[in-house]
């Protein structure tokens, strides 16, 4: 690099850039906080329209095969979009029907047989310890004088703060309800605009790209942002696929080993691992408990059944489903999940594996161009 005045300004700025990024780094976090914030809907919004854009194009492919031209071809859109979300919703509602009220009524069966088993411990501690020297000092053991002024008092005080913690309560709830309300229908409106002008807006962008950038800097961020879109989508497509996959084979497994709640625990086991990796265990300690309202022994042979379920979809199933799709080996999967999952939970589980297979793509093609280069 020539060091003439141009790159001297060049340099100086970017120096004072970064200076001014380090000194007010307090307040610069705290607007960009503030913006993420104000903007969650539309990104939850941009969110939702990615997701149901795959199925959308699969129902949209489908239709325009049959309605090549004409104004029915004009409505391929909108018709596609509303497959795609009543798809999505309605899957989503057969899980939380077929898992939710099984779940309640184990938890309801554990509490009704819980309490058999404690009179005997309450009986243990009844005989073995003096209750009333663990009371004493509280005003309420018999024979004590009783001063009926200061306990209605301290009753009426604690009632009206009783009263205005429950308003309170009642209205952080009532507004945080209606502010969830309203960040949902906002989202799913953005959702809709983005799906029904999807190739207007990307028309948009990529002139707007050509006037404000260079052609080397346009097909450069078009090749990066293709990259990242490629790895999503086959991400996502292969996380659903391998996740019915692995839900059919424990439902297929349970009943021929004659688990209890076969089917639901299978929906359970397919659902949770969309998340990479650790979505299976997750949905294996739930089935087990599950279980063990039934059976003890059975929930320690359905753990067992699952490790061994985990070690086949772990080293055939997600490497030639998942891994090949977006071209990341294991170790990277496991690596991502990892550090996605340290730093920002099971959000971060689903972030990390795409974008780490996205990086890795990026870097190998820069490492063998750079190898082509320096062959030459």
């Amino acid at each position: 690099m020539k060091f003439d005045m141009k790159n001297c300004i060049r340099l100086a700025a970017v120096l004072f850039a970064l200076y001014l990024l380090t000194y007010y780094w307090p307040g610069i976090s705290h607007c960009g906080l503030s913006l993420l914030a104000a903007a969650a809907s539309l990104l939850i919004g941009a969110v939702l329209a990615y997701v149901v854009s795959i199925p959308m194009g699969f129902y949209e492919r489908i239709l325009r095969f049959f309605f090549k031209a004409g104004k029915a071809r004009a409505a391929v859109r909108a018709v596609s979009m509303l497959l795609a979300i009543v798809s999505v919703a309605a899957i989503a509602v057969f899980v939380v029907q077929l898992i939710v009220p099984e779940l309640y009524s184990c938890v309801m069966l554990l509490v009704k047989e819980i309490p058999p088993y404690i009179e005997p411990l309450w009986d243990y501690l009844n005989k073995n310890f003096d209750i009333n020297s663990l009371l004493s000092g509280t005003g309420l053991l018999l024979g004590e004088d009783i001063n009926w002024h200061e306990i209605v008092t301290k009753a009426v005080n604690l009632l009206i703060t009783g009263l205005g913690g429950v308003m309170n309560a009642l209205v952080a709830f009532i507004s945080a309800t209606f502010s969830v309300v309203v960040s949902a229908i906002l989202s799913i409106i953005f959702a809709v605009y983005l799906l029904m002008g999807k190739e207007r807006i990307g028309s948009q962008i990529s002139r707007a790209m050509n006037v404000y950038l260079s052609e080397k800097v346009t097909r450069r961020v078009t090749y990066v942002l293709g990259i990242f879109n490629t790895s999503f989508h086959r991400f996502i497509v292969g996380q659903c696929t391998e996740a019915v996959i692995l839900g059919g084979l424990c439902m297929l497994g349970m009943s021929l080993f004659n688990f209890p709640y076969a089917t639901m625990i299978g929906a359970l086991i397919g659902f949770t691992a969309l998340i990479p990796v650790a979505g299976a265990y997750i949905g294996a300690g739930i089935g087990a408990f599950m279980i063990f309202t039934v059976n003890p022994v059975q929930a320690l042979l359905f753990l067992v059944f699952i490790v061994c379920l985990q070690q086949l979809e772990g080293n055939i199933i997600y490497p030639r489903v998942v891994g090949a799709s977006i071209g990341l080996p294991g170790i990277w999967v496991l690596a991502a999940v990892t550090i996605g999952g340290g730093l920002a939970g099971i959000a971060g589980m689903l972030l990390a594996v795409p974008l780490a297979a996205a990086l890795y793509r990026l870097i190998g093609d820069d490492v063998r161009r750079r190898e082509a280069v320096a062959k030459k």
